[in-house]
């Protein structure tokens, strides 16, 4: 069972709660850029992404794979056992790296987290979603956000572009019906516990 089911009733729990701090964060902020909305593309093209309604009326899983640039993601969440958690109602806010993103990796790194998808792929995968809805408005430079892995994940504004722990948000706030995709062009990686 994967850690992610075991603590499932609490983090449907938490859900309410852990939404009472990005809101309060992104509302009040001080250390925000000079931009107040930073510049971010709201919708892929029409070749990278199903139409906007189409994607609302689908999950997160079944956007992300319909979207057909993320089957890396989908084989580690199936290997990791997280694709019922996230089929489920949510909200949930999910980074998710492309393809590209998982080949930016080192050489091998992949296959061996493939091996044991319990443990560390677990924890990457985790690291990647935030509960609650975050949409690329609610973001301000500084801003920081608790990941269902249990760590955090820290927003900067440099240019107009969004980032996650250094990663550039390329697509924002795809719609799925239980939440919100940003799309991202690195694999984020929890801090060592």
């Amino acid at each position: 069972m994967s850690l992610l089911r075991k603590r499932w009733p609490a983090v449907l729990s938490l859900l309410a709660l852990a939404a009472v701090p990005l809101i309060i964060a992104a509302c009040g902020s001080s250390s925000s850029s000079a931009s107040s909305s930073p510049s971010m593309s709201a919708a892929a093209s029409p070749a990278m992404l199903p139409s906007a309604s189409t994607m609302a009326q689908k999950d997160i899983v079944d956007t992300a794979v319909a979207a057909g640039q993320f089957t890396t993601l989908a084989k580690a969440l199936q290997a990791a056992g997280l694709v019922d958690a996230l089929k489920g109602p949510g909200p949930f806010t999910v980074f998710a790296p492309t393809d590209a993103a998982f080949a930016k990796l080192p050489a091998g790194t992949l296959a061996t987290l493939l091996k044991t998808p319990k443990g560390e792929l677990t924890r990457i995968l985790t690291y990647h979603v935030v509960p609650g809805t975050v949409m690329a408005a609610d973001i301000t430079n500084g801003m920081t956000a608790k990941t269902l892995e249990g760590s955090t994940l820290k927003f900067t504004i440099k240019n107009g572009n969004v980032y996650v722990n250094g990663a550039q948000v390329t697509t924002a706030d795809v719609p799925a019906s239980n939440g919100v995709i940003h799309v991202i062009d690195g694999v984020l990686i929890p801090p060592k516990k």
